[in-house]
């Protein structure tokens, strides 16, 4: 769902998103991580400009793309999962900033791996989907090993 009003509301759910993403610990989240429909997502900025610490996007679109990259990924939806994820190895998306101005952003590197991560949830798509079929089946078996270790193990009372 696009975004369509720059109000109060929605700059407390940018600030609100900054925070869970930072104590997730996490460099980016969109709001489809949090439950919402919404094409929106922040990014920590610091590793493109410290004087520019937080990135947020609205509606972004995929201007261009170049070059290709092979790096180590995780994702906040995917709790301590980590693979090789092949993305662009540099992208420029625009969108509108957390007050509705249209603007576009380059990066490369880390900066470019997490705008494409993030562009990705908003578009209902998880770093899994861009795995194998082989990695993706593996994944599915670790989670339901794990959920049955867990399902076997005492309760713990706080």
């Amino acid at each position: 769902e696009e975004v369509t009003s720059f109000d109060a509301d929605l700059q407390r759910l940018i600030d609100d998103m900054v925070d869970t993403m930072y104590a997730a610990p996490g460099i980016g989240l969109a709001a489809h991580q949090i439950g919402l429909a919404l094409q929106l997502f922040v990014i920590d900025g610091a590793v493109k400009d410290p004087e520019h610490p937080i990135i947020v996007m609205a509606n972004p679109t995929i201007v261009s793309q170049d070059g290709e990259a092979v790096d180590e990924e995780g994702c906040l939806s995917l709790p301590q999962y980590v693979d090789h994820v092949k993305r662009a190895e540099k992208i420029a998306l625009a969108g509108r900033d957390r007050n509705g101005e249209p603007f576009t952003l380059e990066g490369e590197g880390l900066l470019a791996r997490a705008m494409q991560h993030e562009y990705d949830h908003v578009q209902g798509i998880l770093m899994l989907d861009r795995l194998s079929p082989l990695k993706r089946s593996l994944y599915v078996k670790r989670v339901k090993k794990l959920e049955k270790i867990r399902a076997h193990e005492p309760a713990v009372a706080g």
